[in-house]
């Protein structure tokens, strides 16, 4: 499905999940180092990914944003959702 097909209330959600994936994904590797083995190899790979996702979460909140005809509580919760996205994206990527 086209994502100009789906409603924002989708989007939103999707939004949402694969923002929470990138950031357990990108929180996996910090834990680990302070607790367990800070060399273990392929954490880089963790980052990345949840980087990636946190970035693809972060699109489609701007997405609903973007589009033309949408409710007041939609548009606060898109601006929630991309102000908090942007906080954690920049955090992960100066940690």
């Amino acid at each position: 499905m086209n994502t100009k097909q789906k409603g924002p209330e989708d989007l939103l959600k999707q939004s949402f999940q694969s923002g929470m994936v990138g950031i357990i994904f990108a929180l996996v590797p910090l834990v680990i180092k302070a607790l367990f083995n800070p060399d273990m190899p392929y954490m880089g790979l963790f980052t990345g990914v949840g980087i990636g996702l946190q970035l693809l979460g972060l699109s489609l909140a701007v997405l609903v944003l973007r589009r033309k005809k949408i409710s007041d509580p939609q548009k606060d919760k898109a601006k929630k959702m991309t102000l908090i996205l942007a906080v954690s994206l920049l955090f992960f990527m100066l940690a």
